[in-house]
């Protein structure tokens, strides 16, 4: 087993049990991609088993803080096992999941979700593509699926120096698929939607806006960034009247009018605008158009915290317009998925775009990924997404 040795002090984060050791913090040692290496600190003491990553700033990925542990097959059954053990415990109202939420689930950059009868996962660290063939198998004898495609093609792979790989690992079959979540139905395609085919972090969210949007009684929705509309369909089911989704893709928007076709509401309470949602909103603001309700999830702006600066400014921007287009008492649902914004640093994003717009909003709700997209006390880089529900005052 190759030895990796840490520079004097740069042992305190594996004390801690937080998985990344970055790239000047190791004094000297080196491994292939995704080798399992031993890893000690400037005085010989044993902190951790961690995959090597030679190209990528995560110059490591613990494993296991066991020194008596073995990073082999069984490890990744065991670790796949406990993921499904904790999902099973949840009450998740749909037959789309996270299965397994790499750092959170101790297998840093593997996520796998399922839909139905389908396993998606990306494998975006050289530790889990080193070990790809044995997580599969593991993932289908866990599951007793039999389908299992790759989405490994998001930037975290470039980081890596790993090119992308999609297609089926185990198993074929069509990959358009049909989701069920809470009373709707949805359809994705994991070859070709964001993410590994859909935002399942969101299930919770869309359910609580539904129910915002009836106990509000809000009419008139504006859905910004709406992908294939499931806010969208959200706020039908909380009974708008006329809904809004706003997105730059028009496949994703021909999706949107298709959802709201399959779960039987009428096509006259929505509308589909193939558009810059920017520009968009200072259109609106210009002719006098106003909202009941108002949901802004936009992509990633800030993917590291070196990008904050520049992301805060335009989360601030969409946010100053958006409170600007609510009607008095209007509902704002607004969040970042950027990891680069710390959920502190988002709310000063709003409110210092409230005070720009003039008003002050009621904060009746914080927001998060759903509980099978887990965070963990030791891994606070996995609250990558945060959001706030806002009453205009």
């Amino acid at each position: 087993m190759k030895t990796i040795r840490l520079r004097p002090g740069k042992e305190r984060s594996l004390l801690k049990r937080h998985p990344w050791v970055f790239e000047g913090s190791v004094a000297r040692g080196g491994a292939d991609a995704g080798e399992t290496v031993r890893v000690e600190s400037a005085e010989g003491e044993f902190l951790c088993w961690a995959a090597f990553s030679p190209k990528s700033q995560i110059r490591l990925r613990a494993w296991s803080f066991d020194e008596a542990e073995r990073i082999d097959a069984a490890f990744f059954r065991r670790r796949i096992d406990q993921a499904i053990a904790m999902r099973a415990r949840l009450a998740i109202a749909s037959d789309g999941w996270r299965l397994v939420h790499g750092e959170a689930d101790g297998l840093p950059g593997l996520v796998v979700d399922r839909y139905g009868d389908t396993l998606v996962a990306q494998f975006a660290s050289a530790g889990a593509e080193r070990w790809k063939a044995v997580i599969a198998d593991a993932l289908l004898a866990a599951t007793g699926l039999a389908r299992l495609y790759e989405r490994s093609d998001a930037q975290a792979r470039e980081w890596e120096g790993l090119t992308p790989q999609t297609g089926w690992l185990r198993g074929d079959g069509e990959t358009a698929l049909t989701l069920r979540e809470h009373d709707w139905r949805l359809t994705l395609d994991v070859a070709e939607g964001h993410k590994t085919g859909y935002y399942l972090d969101q299930r919770d969210s869309r359910r609580r806006f539904a129910d915002a949007v009836r106990q509000y009684g809000c009419q008139t929705v504006l859905n910004c960034f709406s992908y294939t509309g499931g806010f969208s369909v959200a706020a039908l089911a909380g009974g708008a009247s006329h809904v809004v989704s706003v997105d730059s893709s028009g496949p994703a928007l021909a999706r949107a009018n298709a959802h709201v076709a399959l779960n039987d509401f009428d096509a006259s309470r929505h509308e589909a605008w193939d558009a810059d949602v920017n520009a968009t909103l200072r259109r609106c603001l210009k002719e006098g158009r106003r909202f009941d309700a108002i949901v802004l999830d936009p992509p990633k702006f800030a993917p590291t915290a070196a990008h904050a600066e520049r992301a805060a400014r335009a989360y601030k921007d969409i946010n100053r317009l958006a409170f600007q287009l609510l009607e008095a008492g209007g509902l704002l649902y607004t969040f970042s998925c950027s990891g680069g914004i710390s959920p502190d640093l988002f709310h000063k994003i709003v409110a210092g775009a409230g005070l720009d717009a003039g008003v002050d909003g009621y904060i009746v709700d914080r927001l998060s990924a759903a509980a099978d997209h887990p965070q963990t006390v030791r891994f606070p880089e996995g609250d990558y997404l945060k959001g706030l529900a806002l009453l205009k005052r």
